[in-house]
């Protein structure tokens, strides 16, 4: 095997990091090569005729940042803010540019290291259910940590078919 293949194979399976959060009490993670930072919970000015999922904008040092809630971008509940809320913001590339968003969340909780071999796929609930937003759940002592394809959780697409549902 050369050098640089066995280089790749080693990367492959060395651990990821992940931070983890909390969210409607269910724990989910991001890798941490997509985290820019963690704020605390602010002021978030609501954008009209925005998917109930866009919370709104804040100002990131000058900038507009959209923030979403995740609660309600995966079918549920507005995410209730507490003390422990803060946004955790994410930067993806978006059609070719770097894009920071922000995503709710109810509590930061630590960042971990996850082996691929702990982590199993995402389960199949049929043909209707997507789960193409899950890239796998990691196995923790009392139950699983949801690793999340941040990605596809973001999707342009879907937040312009979202936007047109309003």
């Amino acid at each position: 095997m050369s050098v640089q293949k066995a280089n790749r194979v080693a990367a492959i399976e060395q651990p990821q990091q992940y931070l983890t959060f909390s969210l409607n009490a269910e724990m989910f993670a991001v890798s941490t090569t997509c985290v820019r930072e963690i704020i605390e919970y602010g002021p978030i000015t609501a954008m009209p005729m925005m998917p109930r999922s866009i919370r709104g904008v804040i100002n990131l040092r000058g900038a507009a940042v959209p923030v979403f809630d995740l609660g309600v971008h995966f079918g549920g509940a507005p995410t209730e803010v507490n003390r422990r809320s803060c946004i955790v913001m994410l930067e993806l590339s978006v059609e070719g540019r770097h894009q920071i968003f922000g995503i709710v969340v109810d509590a930061v909780n630590e960042v971990l290291e996850i082996s691929a071999d702990a982590i199993e796929p995402a389960p199949r609930f049929g043909t209707h259910v997507r789960t193409d937003f899950i890239l796998g759940m990691a196995k923790r002592e009392n139950g699983f940590v949801i690793l999340l394809n941040i990605d596809q959780v973001l999707n342009t697409e879907d937040i312009d078919y979202l936007a047109s549902q309003n």
